[in-house]
């Protein structure tokens, strides 16, 4: 009827994680125990994540203790101080009785001799271990000790406090141990007609059983006595069953035989009844007793007196989670810890957005705890490793949780979005006023100067050049995508060659005018629109290719920034791109470096000076465009490619022409009379 000790082990380990108690010291009483410890339970403890600082066999320690009292002491001492000493708080003992009374006598010894000061500890006994045994004798303050022990489990029986309170040496005819006890528990001697002599107090039988301490006479059924008791019960069961068995075979029967006892552990295995408390008492198919543990936390005074208290209850058939139930409220812990629950941890824990790094050459217990990397995080205490979020979320600055990140891309309701596209929707207008004001007035001499049809393709490309910035702002989608880019790069060729168109247009009227010239013959629209038509075959060539072989899709980039996903335009290759690029830059470089050629022309040419500033503002914006747009990430690539756009288009307005038209006709009059003379 003794449960199996593996369950017990397996109820400290799950008291051990409950405290979160990790750090401990193990004491058997014989190395024969300590080496089943070390084979069937360190694993399982180390699987806790539980090591030991001492692990110890007194015999192993103590190999002739029982014939040399002095190398016992020695012994002791060594043990106590090493225990004492270690950095745990918590100590698990498996003693017997036997050598639990050598562990009370050293202790009592090095604690009075002065040879060690008491130190706290939380003292975890296994069943079977009984602090009378240990505490017997004490005459030292015993409150720096906190004990918690695991005892069979009990119930209080019907009837048992009555019959305690009855016994009584006069009414316990033969019975022998009861008046033994009574004289040892009461200090008190009986009077005896064989003694003559008594000395001290007369037993009188008359003293109450009630008026004794707990630790001398429980009150309560001891978890040992109701062992006794279903172990009486089972037996009783089995030899039932077995003569009702017997009874029903007919050979034994009529042969008058007696059914031989040993077969009565054949029926003992299947036993199965509720006692008298409604408990079910069966065994499993082991053999083994299936009854669980009691907690039991021993409250010490200075007196010396201690009481235990009922804290938990061990079920080693429930699920692992639930197996030790606490009352953390009945604990009583000693003064040594401010009555409050002590910690015995080898390193603190490793808070949340740490992980843990072992020590070199300690146990696993014993660690340093280092922030997890950037972007990598760690949600739990004392975590062995950190690990990265999902792609749609984004570690904290304390890196101990996730959050997801939002989504962004140059939309109309931000801010930014909203400038610019308010800019371009300003500068659509613009242009289109200028374009009627060039048409309203087409017969004037600065608008005849200007080459209407070249001056009417420049505004319709710049007109829609600024519109197809807002194919740019916006969720990007699949048309959008296909577009932008090309369409972009197709019609601000237009302008440029236009501008292109022009500035070769006004170097060779000049050279016209000189004496001999053929380049006469040259002028005209077809010269023109050759070129344009010329240089923007080229730019649409490009243009189709990339369309053909690689075109543009959305994407989601979940990497570029930390807490956001940015919905944008995959342009790939890149390469393309920068061909496309690089060709508008080429003929604007032809274009400036035509317009340093005409510079000086004659005033009344001065069209090539606004080219050659229009061709500055476009180089420089495209130049530093590159680095910008290399080294922004998010919704900021696109704000930075339409701001370009705008930038650029815009200096090629006719801002000044504009002006004179409206407010200073008489200039534009003295414009045609320079050119008459």
């Amino acid at each position: 009827m003794v449960p199996n000790e593996a369950h017990q082990y397996r109820g400290i380990l799950q008291l051990l994680h409950y405290f979160k108690w990790r750090w401990i010291s193990f004491i058997a009483a014989n190395g024969s125990t300590l080496d089943w410890f070390m084979k069937i339970m360190i694993p399982e403890f180390s699987k806790k994540g539980i090591c030991f600082a001492v692990i110890e066999s007194f015999t192993k320690l103590c190999l002739h203790y029982n014939t040399k009292k002095d190398t016992f002491l020695n012994c002791a001492f060594q043990l106590y101080d090493k225990v004492m000493n270690s950095k745990t708080n918590v100590i698990v003992l498996y003693w017997d009785l036997y050598h639990m009374t050598f562990l009370g006598d050293f202790l009592s010894k090095s604690i009075n001799g002065g040879i060690s000061k008491p130190i706290g500890k939380v003292w975890i006994l296994t069943v079977g271990m009984e602090l009378k045994s240990l505490a017997s004798g004490w005459n030292w303050d015993t409150q720096f000790l906190c004990t918690i022990s695991f005892t069979l489990h009990s119930r209080e029986l019907p009837g048992f406090q009555q019959f305690l309170q009855n016994r009584n040496p006069s009414n316990a005819y033969g019975d022998g141990f009861l008046k033994e006890f009574w004289t040892q528990a009461f200090c008190c001697t009986f009077q005896d007609s064989l003694q003559r002599n008594v000395t001290g107090d007369i037993c009188t039988g008359e003293e109450r059983l009630e008026s004794l301490h707990e630790h001398v006479l429980p009150v309560s059924v001891t978890g040992q006595s109701y062992n006794i008791y279903n172990t009486v019960y089972a037996v009783a069961h089995a030899l039932h069953t077995m003569y009702s068995s017997r009874s029903n075979n007919k050979v034994l029967r009529k042969s008058g035989r007696r059914q031989p006892l040993w077969q009565l552990h054949h029926f003992l295995k299947f036993v199965s009844f509720n006692n008298t408390v409604g408990e079910k008492i069966s065994f499993d198919q082991n053999g083994v007793l299936e009854v669980g543990f009691d907690i039991i936390n021993w409250v010490t005074f200075q007196n010396g007196s201690w009481i235990g208290v009922r804290i938990g209850k061990l079920d080693p058939w429930a699920p692992p989670d639930e197996a030790v139930s606490i009352d953390e409220d009945a604990i009583v812990w000693s003064n040594w810890f401010n009555l409050t629950q002590p910690l015995s941890q080898c390193s603190a824990n490793c808070q949340p957005g740490y992980r843990k790094k072992r020590k070199e050459g300690q146990s696993f217990c014993c660690y340093d705890c280092v922030p997890c990397p950037k972007g990598f995080i760690s949600d739990k205490e004392d975590s062995s490793e950190c690990f990265k979020c999902s792609d749609d979320q984004y570690a904290n600055l304390d890196q101990n949780s996730c959050f997801p990140k939002t989504i962004t891309f140059l939309s109309y309701e931000e801010p930014l979005g909203i400038s610019l596209a308010s800019c371009a929707v300003l500068f659509s207008f613009t242009v289109a006023v200028i374009l009627r004001i060039f048409m309203k007035h087409h017969n004037t001499p600065i608008v005849k100067a200007n080459n209407q049809s070249l001056t009417y393709i420049l505004l319709i490309s710049l007109l829609l050049s600024f519109l197809c910035t807002l194919i740019f702002i916006g969720q990007p989608k699949k048309i959008t995508c296909y577009l932008r880019q090309s369409v972009f790069g197709f019609i601000y060729n237009i302008a440029v060659s236009t501008v292109f168109a022009k500035n070769v247009t006004v170097i060779l009227a000049f050279k016209a005018t000189q004496p001999g010239s053929r380049i006469k013959k040259w002028m005209g629209r077809k010269l023109t629109n050759s070129i344009i038509l010329a240089c923007t075959i080229i730019q649409a060539g490009i243009c189709l290719v990339w369309v053909a072989t690689s075109p543009a899709f959305p994407e989601t980039d979940m990497h570029s920034l930390t807490k956001e996903i940015v919905l944008q335009c995959h342009e790939s290759p890149p390469t393309i791109f920068y061909v496309v690029l690089g060709y508008m830059r080429f003929m604007a470089f032809v274009t400036l470096s035509l317009d340093f050629l005409a510079h000086r022309l004659q005033d009344t040419f001065n069209e090539a000076k606004r080219i050659t500033f229009s061709m500055l503002l476009f180089c420089s914006v495209w130049v530093s465009f590159v680095p910008s747009y290399l080294s922004t990430k998010g919704m900021s690539v696109a704000a930075v490619e339409t701001f370009s756009i705008l930038a650029s288009s815009a200096g090629l307005l006719f801002f000044p022409k504009c002006y004179i038209i409206l407010w200073k006709p008489e200039l534009n009059k003295e414009f045609f009379l320079k050119r008459k003379h």
